[in-house]
């Protein structure tokens, strides 16, 4: 019996410990060995295909990119498929971004046709140091692979099945816009399935593209029996509510055509960058994406893709060696009520029984509230004065640093550690059945806050059964031992495999501002193990444990804060040339100056924004330092007006804009607030259903244009209100910074990034900006 006693609560803790590390390393299937048959996907072949995408940053315009896109079609016809250029001109409303595109397209013909199925994934990279490994070189190694492992296999579909290798979604999604709005192949297609990447490695999400509910969705998914599926419908949920658009996106908003993303989002901090390297991207992910490709294109080639609309969302969510399990939205709110139902059944029953003490009860919240409180303070100033302690973090834009997951960690562990000191009397002195009233409580009242504003989290109910499930153990089962411990914490264990990848992907994913979410997240998970917990005697050395965790998951992070050739930092400059005043200025994007930047910044540059509503840049990022310099006259584009007429209400105005110097970048932005009726680009007229296709009045951006070709040229018409101004800013870049010969022989002695420094992502980067105003 003594044995028992010791030996009972170590199982107990192991597997906690082993599921909750489990949960999170066997999302993604491991690769299989190097002698795969050739029916089969091999992550080895797919890796060949990165390797040689990925050689160099090929973004739109850049020679890489013309020889990524020869590559991909000769890959192509190896396959036997007839391919196809789309040259076509784009345009993105909701950006207001365009360029002249070139899709590669290819076709399986099925022996149903009229029905296809769309294999996406885009062959860009971002501009414009970034080598693309995984955004998206992944995914197009994944669809020749896939599709070479499928052609192999000898199959014939009845869908046709398309293959969309887009071009510019870096730039606005506009290889998207360009097959839906004008290839006669959009009308066919009823199912898309994307390939997509937020980082370099990580299991691969499946997330929904619909206007309408989930359910003809799930359930198509489901019968393919999925293996290694890592879905839930809060992802769903929360993926609907963010700006981050796909080319899946376009698919939906124009098209109102249905899709499955494959996205992985670990190891956030190269994404966009330098450091997305063939030899960073993990192979797990990339079996990952083999997997599901293997699984999904076999089955939607044969099935029936015209039913998959429905008004119905379902919640739903994966776990190992199941389908997705789901059940309907219209089942959260009645599932809530239950949950309070059977709760308040079992208070009165414990209070007949003597065995619950309303006092009790009442004074089992202070701890668990105060976890909850001093928890999300912790994590949420924690990170901000570990900003303030390291503040080099910031130049990382990402927001989740190289040594990210010692702070996610370090955070949680000290979570871990706040919630056994503030239960360390509590367990003393009351019931654990007193004691796990009050989470399971907030729970409820959570899940009824998600019943009404966020739906696709109703999953959150089952933890709570669970718990109501022991708890009514507690009260109606009068021998307490060891053996009921185990049940308990086997009992947990789903819960445990379900929410620990959600507790260590918002971070991840999101930046460490939301580990707050995720030390909310234990706090709640800890409240209802109290059971568990309470049985634990050496709950004092787990304190200590926990913060011993911390403190060294702290001094780690210390100690891998320093930028080296495995961790560099992103660092940003341009040159701009203020045509209207005749100065020039380097600046940056960046927090200080470093010993790169302050060659050209000087060691103590001006703080604070040169230009207001410079340049847009993802998260909002301004310039922040400058210095003047001496003022070159670069060529400057030349405008031609072409119309300028009065009809009716309105302005009517045409111009073209040719560059006399390479630039791969135009912004125009507006001057004053202009309402714009009509906006057509090089013939590709902007559309709306409002009164006005777009206005200026929250942001001054009105057209970003990216040029591919040399010789290219834009045209431009525009509508707006007779009364209003036509007044511009324009910005005109070339990537040419170390290349310029007029800007050279000013730099020429200027070091280059050393080898603990990458361009910085996100923000218009070694650049030479020509800025001027003009009016018509």
């Amino acid at each position: 019996m003594q044995s028992q006693k010791s030996y009972i609560p170590t199982i107990s803790f192991l597997l906690i410990v082993f599921f909750i590390g489990w949960s999170i390393s066997s999302l993604s299937p491991v690769p299989k060995g190097e002698n795969v048959p050739l029916n089969q996907f091999s992550t080895e072949r797919a890796l060949v295909h990165v390797k040689n995408i990925s050689a160099k940053p090929h973004y739109v315009g850049s020679k890489a990119h013309a020889d990524v896109r020869t590559y991909i079609v000769q890959e192509l016809e190896s396959l036997g498929l007839s391919v196809e250029i789309q040259d076509q001109i784009a345009i993105n409303r909701k950006w207001r971004a365009g360029a002249s595109t070139k899709n590669i397209l290819a076709k399986i013909e099925g022996s149903k046709p009229g029905n296809a199925l769309v294999l996406l994934t885009h062959y860009d990279s971002a501009p414009h140091s970034s080598l693309g490994a995984s955004d998206a070189a992944s995914g197009v190694a994944t669809i020749l692979e896939g599709l070479r492992a499928y052609l192999e296999q000898g199959n014939i579909p009845e869908n046709d099945i398309i293959i969309l290798i887009s071009d510019a979604e870096e730039l606005g999604l506009l290889g998207a816009n360009a097959f839906i709005k004008h290839h006669p192949w959009a009308k066919e297609v009823k199912l898309a399935i994307n390939f997509e990447a937020r980082g370099s490695g990580g299991p691969s999400f499946m997330l929904l593209e619909t206007n309408g509910g989930n359910k003809q969705l799930i359930k198509a998914f489901n019968e393919i029996n999925p293996k290694k599926a890592v879905a839930n419908s809060l992802l769903y949920s929360i993926y609907k509510l963010l700006p981050n658009d796909m080319d899946l996106t376009v698919f939906r908003e124009e098209d109102n055509i249905q899709g499955y993303n494959m996205a992985f989002i670990d190891d956030h901090f190269d994404y966009h960058t330098e450091l997305d390297t063939y030899e960073r991207l993990d192979k797990n992910t990339l079996a990952h994406q083999g997997a599901y490709i293997m699984q999904l294109l076999p089955h939607f080639a044969q099935a029936d893709i015209t039913q998959l609309h429905s008004e119905e969302d379902l919640v739903y969510f994966n776990f190992p060696g199941l389908d997705l399990l789901n059940y309907p939205f219209t089942f959260v709110l009645p599932m809530t009520i239950l949950g309070f139902i059977w709760l308040f059944i079992l208070i009165f029953l414990g209070f007949k029984k003597k065995k619950l003490h309303p006092i009790s009860i009442v004074k089992g919240f202070i701890p668990f509230l105060l976890s909850l409180i001093f928890t999300a303070l912790l994590c949420f100033y924690g990170w901000k004065i570990i900003l303030k302690l390291y503040p080099q973090y910031r130049e990382i834009l990402h927001g989740f640093t190289y040594n990210g997951y010692y702070y996610v960690t370090a955070l949680l562990s000290l979570a871990l550690a706040l919630c056994l000191f503030f239960y360390r009397k509590f367990f003393l002195n009351y019931s654990v059945s007193d004691l796990v009233i009050a989470p399971i409580f907030i729970w409820l009242l959570i899940n009824l806050l998600i019943a009404f504003y966020l739906p696709g989290a109703g999953f959150f109910i089952l933890p709570v059964y669970l718990a109501l499930l022991v708890l009514s153990f507690l009260l109606f089962t009068e021998e307490k031992n060891h053996i009921q411990l185990l049940f308990y914490t086997i009992f947990f264990l789903p819960v445990l495999i379900v929410f620990s990848p959600l507790i260590q992907m918002f971070p991840s994913g999101l930046g460490l501002k939301m580990t707050v979410i995720s030390g909310v997240f234990v706090v709640l998970i800890f409240g209802l193990m109290l059971p568990v917990i309470a049985s634990f005697k050496n709950r004092k050395e787990f304190t200590k444990l926990f913060l011993l965790i911390g403190v060294l998951a702290l001094i780690s992070a210390g100690f891998t804060s320093e930028w080296d050739t495995e961790r560099k930092k992103p660092n940003s400059v341009v040159y701009i040339a203020d045509v209207d005043t005749n100065k020039a200025y380097f600046a940056s994007y960046d927090q200080k100056p470093d010993e790169y930047t302050s060659q050209y910044l000087s060691d103590d540059p001006i703080s604070g924004n040169l230009f207001q509503d410079f340049s847009p840049s993802k998260y909002g990022t301004a310039l922040s330092l400058y210095h003047e310099t001496e003022f070159i006259n670069f060529h400057q584009s030349e405008i031609k007006l072409i119309r300028d007429s009065v009809v009716g209400d309105f302005k009517q105005i045409t111009f073209r804009l040719t560059p006399l110097r390479k630039i791969n970048r135009i912004e125009i932005l507006s001057e004053n607030i202009m309402h714009f009726k009509e906006f057509t680009l090089n013939g590709e007229e902007l559309k709306g259903n409002e009164d006005f296709i777009f206005t200026t009045e929250n942001r001054p951006h009105v057209l970003s244009y990216y040029f591919s070709e040399p010789g290219e040229f834009i045209e431009i018409s525009f509508s707006i209100p007779k009364h209003e101004k036509p007044e511009f800013l324009l910005l005109e870049a070339s990537y040419n910074f170390f290349e310029n010969k007029d800007l050279k022989k000013y730099t020429s002695n200027f070091s280059k990034r050393n080898n603990t420094m990458i361009p910085k992502p996100f923000v218009l980067n070694d650049a030479i900006i020509v800025k001027r105003s003009i009016q018509f």
